[in-house]
């Protein structure tokens, strides 16, 4: 496997792992009542940057 195809299974592997993680920081919160809101944005920003990765990962797979 090429650098290309490593970076882009990094990338979208990290970006699976911190979608998933900051879904369910967010499910569990909800569930719990006990997150703070320092704890969703937390997730938020989790959420955007496995977005971003997977957007980096298909774009470079693309070319």
């Amino acid at each position: 496997m090429d650098a290309r195809g490593r970076r882009v299974d990094t990338a979208r592997i990290l970006g699976n792992i911190a979608l998933v993680t900051g879904f369910l920081i967010t499910i569990v919160g909800l569930a719990t009542d006990s997150t703070p809101a320092k704890g969703y944005v937390f997730a938020g920003m989790l959420v955007t940057a496995g977005v971003g990765l997977r957007l980096e990962a298909a774009i470079t797979d693309r070319h």
